[in-house]
C-alpha cells in the first residue's frame, strides 16, 4: 500500500472485540450451510479459488466438492489455523488480493463476506474477471446485506444511523462498506463482470448475537431455519446476506 493509505494489520482485524465477534456460531453453523446449498447448483467442474479463508470453516465445506482448492488469505495467523482444519488438502497463498500473483485460472471462485473489507473492491473484482476466472468459470459473491431486517430494526432503535452504516465494531474488523443488492451489482458491473443470478440467503430479523443465544435453546428448530432459508428466495432484499453469481464479462 502507498503512503496515502492506512496501514492495515489483518491479524488484528480478525480478533474478536468486546462488542462484536468476527464470526458468530450463526455464521459458521447456519449461514455457511445455507451458503453452500445456494452455491452448489452453480459450481463448475474444475479448480476452486477461495479468496479469504479466515479459519477454514467454509474452506472445509468446499473440500467436499473440490479436490483442487487454493486459498488466498491476508492474515498469516488465519492461514495457520485454516491449515490445522484442512490439513494438506489446500494450497495456501499468503498475500493481498490487490498484489498477489496466482499461477492459474479457476472454474470456481468463492468470495464470501470479504468484499466489504477491501479498500478497492472494484479493482479486486476486475482482477477476478480479467486474470483469475476461467473462460466458463463462475464467481460466487456474497456480502452482508445493508437492508437485512436486523439492521433496519437497529436503525429504528437508534443504534445505527442508516441501513448501510458501518459500526465501530465493524470498522475494527476492517469493514469499508455495507452493500445492498443494487450497490453490489453496481460494483460487479464496474469490474466488467456479467451478473447471471442474484438472490438473498436466509431471511434475518435478529442480530447475530441474538441468534447465537437462541440456537442454544429448543426454540429454533431445523424446520424454522429451513423456513427462513426458503423465505429468503421470496424476499432477497430482507436476507442476512446477498448473493451474486457472476461470469466473465
Amino acid at each position: 500500500m502507498n503512503g496515502c493509505k492506512e496501514q492495515r494489520d489483518y491479524n488484528v482485524e480478525l480478533k474478536d472485540t468486546p462488542e462484536h465477534q468476527y464470526a458468530y456460531n450463526f455464521d459458521l453453523d447456519v449461514m455457511h450451510r445455507f451458503m453452500m446449498r445456494s452455491f452448489e447448483p452453480f459450481f463448475r467442474p474444475g479448480k476452486c479459488l477461495e479468496l479469504g479463508s479466515y479459519h477454514g470453516s467454509f474452506t472445509k465445506r468446499l473440500l467436499d466438492h473440490f479436490d483442487d482448492l487454493t486459498c488466498v488469505e491476508a492474515s498469516d495467523h488465519a492461514i495457520e489455523t485454516m491449515l490445522k482444519t484442512t490439513g494438506n488438502r489446500v494450497t495456501p497463498i499468503h498475500g493481498l488480493f490487490e498484489t498477489v500473483s496466482l499461477p492459474d485460472q479457476y472454474e470456481n471462485i468463492v468470495l464470501t463476506h470479504v468484499l466489504e473489507h477491501l479498500d478497492d473492491p472494484v479493482m479486486v473484482l476486475k482482477r477476478v474477471n480479467d486474470e483469475w476466472l476461467a473462460e466458463h468459470g463462475r464467481l460466487m459473491l456474497v456480502c452482508p446485506n445493508a437492508n437485512a431486517p436486523s439492521r433496519q430494526i437497529a436503525v429504528k432503535m437508534g443504534l445505527i444511523s442508516h441501513n448501510a452504516a458501518i459500526t465501530d465494531a465493524e470498522r475494527a474488523h476492517g469493514h469499508r462498506i455495507t452493500y445492498s443488492l443494487d450497490t453490489l451489482e453496481r460494483d460487479a458491473r464496474r469490474a466488467g463482470l456479467k451478473v447471471v443470478y442474484r438472490t438473498g440467503i436466509f431471511f434475518k430479523a435478529l442480530a447475530n448475537f441474538q441468534w447465537d443465544r437462541l440456537l442454544q435453546t429448543d426454540i429454533i428448530s431445523d424446520e424454522y431455519l429451513e423456513g427462513c432459508y426458503q423465505l429468503g428466495h421470496v424476499y432477497p432484499d430482507l436476507c442476512a446476506s446477498i448473493f451474486l453469481v457472476c461470469e466473465r464479462g
